[in-house]
């Protein structure tokens, strides 16, 4: 053997002629591609090219479980110009256009995430030989930075899988997985990675492979045809039906891919590179872009600097109800932890049992997970009527009642039953942690531990701390949020904690302009159209309008009167319309409903005649204030640690639009000085709850915006 050593990119020629190039950036986890690799790759192609001994190539990756987790973002970042970024483009479709003409089969040996611009490489290859691990995982999701697929990812992708499949692929970000890709035809085989290298290089050996067709039926033959023109709007008319237009990139997806199916491959990588180049420079992509910094910036945080978290090896649940069952099923299937969760009667129990099989059962029958991790994780959650096996739990997470004595009652029953360094970690959505902590023998370990509904689904998770939280309690249950799949944001304790203080003004604006003859769907129209993914009236129904009830006095008893909640809940509880878990609220849930239908009797009910009297606008402008504003009180009284906190979790915790960047974002974009002058004039002509904090004011004077340039 041979070996020519380079950067990131190892070239080896092997005895049977095929030469291995070991793709293992140094000092990163993933390989990241990187415009500085470009002389680097330029080289190793010509150094491939010159040996006419070579028989073939195979790509793979050094790192233990990536193959390449796309481009590196920081490049977008540094373009001054949309033609920075189109030339940008335009050097990584050169480098792959000549990897794609190499006279010898080039294969991409593919184990764990093959993502935006590595999918890209690996598509320029003549074949794809993936891992059959669950970490191998193929896609294109620039779209969820506001881009589109930069280095040919438009145009060679709908040639391999279709033009139908490439576009839901790129339009949703969707990711494959191996079993997957192979049925679409994204890989030639789907190996175990034991013998990944072996069965990419006798892939090699026998030639290049035919470029795959895509598996069409007689209608997708039509439409992927004669029909193109139908398939592209319907396309556009799908995406836009969610994206209300809010997202430039879906157009431009749509428009790059029409041009190389009609135009050809050349004009499809032209465009691709413009449209590239003109969605860098969009305030969208700025602001899905910044987003995705600062989750990675908070990957690498402990929530308590400079300690490190203690080692959980096994958790306890109190409460099986919906809450425990999906708190229970994350800590099993992401976090990989045993978990013994106590209920007060067996039905409890038997429902977080069966709800933790029945999200698991779906993985299995698409082949996500093997029988034998299904069966493992099945036993991974066991159930218990007293406290037996408790003893050995590092950390408990209490899902029961908002009852403040019956929580503290949990503390002093875990402080008597588990051990001296369990954490106790309350998933309470409005009662203090402060309170709940009062009678604790060990307050130090209690902890609030804030999940959003449905658990397995959302993303955020909020770590709410008292005045006596120990530095090492925080950051053990930082790393428990994280290992479950959780994106945390640290709070202080108080009415609300974050997120919903933010969502209550927002809310009960939306009651208030209802009350005022507003129609339900006008409201809820007007937020989804800003950007929202479903509006307030809806939201109501789906968390629960007896929910709502409850946590509406606490907020008012500890915040005051901008928390004064209009008072029409007291008879819709009286009509038992509690929302969807009732199938009585503002919409109907019967089955003669057509689609999201308003219940029009609920407007008898509250002696509403309903009239449209706003346009959306300014409906969504009513709404959102408050909730800016009240973002800004919670940094100003220290509630969360900094803007990047609170616009992730605004966007995590109640899908606060992603293309505004958060509240915070959001008003710098607005200007300070602007969200102060629209919240005073509503405070003269509303009341007093639009008045803008102290914190707004003074940044208006003295020009400041929340994020420095």
């Amino acid at each position: 053997m041979t070996a020519e050593q380079q950067n990131a990119f190892s070239l080896e020629v092997h005895d049977n002629g095929i030469g291995v190039v070991t793709i293992d950036v140094p000092g990163e986890t993933m390989n990241t591609l990187k415009a500085t690799f470009a002389d680097e790759v330029t080289t190793l192609l010509e150094t491939i090219k010159s040996n006419h001994e070579l028989k073939g190539v195979v790509f793979i990756s050094g790192k233990e479980s990536s193959f390449i987790a796309g481009a590196d973002i920081r490049m977008i970042n540094d373009c001054r110009s949309a033609a920075d970024a189109e030339s940008l483009a335009r050097q990584g479709q050169a480098l792959f256009d000549e990897l794609e003409n190499l006279t010898i089969p080039v294969i991409a040996a593919i184990h764990g995430p093959a993502l935006g611009g590595g999918l890209e490489l690996a598509l320029a290859c003549h074949g794809r030989v993936i891992s059959d691990s669950p970490k191998t995982i193929m896609g294109l999701p620039e779209v969820q930075l506001g881009l589109l697929p930069g280095s040919g990812g438009t145009q060679r992708l709908p040639r391999i899988v279709g033009l139908q499949q490439g576009l839901t692929m790129m339009l949703t970000g969707k990711q494959l997985r191996p079993q997957q890709a192979y049925k679409l035809g994204l890989a030639n085989e789907v190996v175990p990675q034991s013998i990944l290298l072996k069965a990419a290089m006798e892939l090699a050996l026998k030639g290049k492979p035919k470029l795959p067709q895509p598996k069409l039926n007689t209608m997708g033959k039509l439409l992927e045809g004669p029909m193109k023109n139908m398939l592209f709007s319907k396309a556009r008319e799908q995406a836009q039906k969610k994206a209300m237009h809010n997202y430039p990139a879906i157009d431009r997806i749509i428009d790059t891919v029409r041009v190389g199916a009609t135009q050809g491959m050349k004009a499809g990588l032209a465009y691709e590179a413009k449209q590239f180049g003109e969605l860098a420079m969009t305030p969208v992509s700025k602001q899905l872009r910044g987003i995705f910094f600062a989750t990675t910036e908070m990957k690498r945080e402990t929530g308590a600097e400079g300690v490190k978290p203690a080692k959980v090896r096994k958790a306890g649940i109190l409460g099986g109800g919906l809450m425990g069952g999906g708190i229970a099923h994350v800590t099993i299937n992401k976090a990989k932890l045993p978990v013994r969760l106590k209920d007060i009667s067996n039905d409890g129990i038997n429902n977080a049992l069966a709800y933790h099989h029945k999200l698991l059962a779906p993985r299995l029958k698409r082949r996500h997970m093997t029988k034998a991790d299904f069966e493992k994780q099945i036993l991974m959650l066991t159930g218990t009527l007293d406290y037996s096996g408790f003893h050995d739990v590092d950390i408990v997470v209490e899902a029961v009642f908002e009852d403040l004595a019956l929580k503290q009652q949990m503390v002093a029953d875990i402080e008597a039953n588990a051990a001296a360094h369990t954490i106790f970690a309350t998933n309470t959505s409005s009662l203090p942690i402060t309170q709940i902590a009062a009678k604790a023998a060990r307050p130090e370990q209690v902890i609030g531990l804030h999940y959003f509904s449905p658990v397995e689904k959302m993303p955020l998770a909020e770590i709410i701390i008292h005045a006596g939280t120990s530095p090492e309690t925080i950051a053990t249950t930082v790393e428990f949020a994280k290992r479950q799949g959780k994106t945390p944001i640290v709070v202080t304790d108080g009415a609300g904690f974050y997120v919903n203080r933010i969502l209550a003004p927002y809310m009960n604006e939306a009651a208030r302009l209802l009350l005022a003859g507003e129609p339900i769907e006008a409201l809820d129209k007007a937020l989804v159209k800003f950007g929202f993914p479903v509006g307030p009236i809806a939201l109501l129904d789906e968390v629960g309008i007896d929910v709502a009830s409850k946590v509406a006095p606490i907020l008012r008893e500890g915040l005051g009167e901008r928390f004064e909640a209009p008072d029409a809940f007291s008879k819709l509880i009286e009509d038992g319309r509690k929302g969807r878990k009732t199938k009585k609220g503002f919409y109907r849930y019967d089955a003669k409903a057509k689609g999201k239908q308003v219940d029009t009797s609920v407007y008898e009910l509250l002696g509403v005649k309903p009239t449209a009297s706003f346009g959306s606008e300014a409906i969504a402008e009513r709404c959102v204030l408050p909730m800016l504003n009240e973002a800004a009180w919670c940094l100003q009284e220290n509630i969360i640690r900094s803007p990047r906190d609170g616009d992730i979790g605004a966007i995590f915790g109640i899908g606060f639009p992603p293309f505004l960047g958060g509240p915070f974002r959001y008003m710098d974009t607005l200007g300070v000085k602007a969200v102060v002058e629209r919240l005073t004039a509503l405070a003269a002509t509303e009341g007093s709850r639009f008045e803008p904090c102290e914190l707004l004011k003074e940044m208006a004077a003295s020009g400041k915006s929340f994020y420095q340039s």
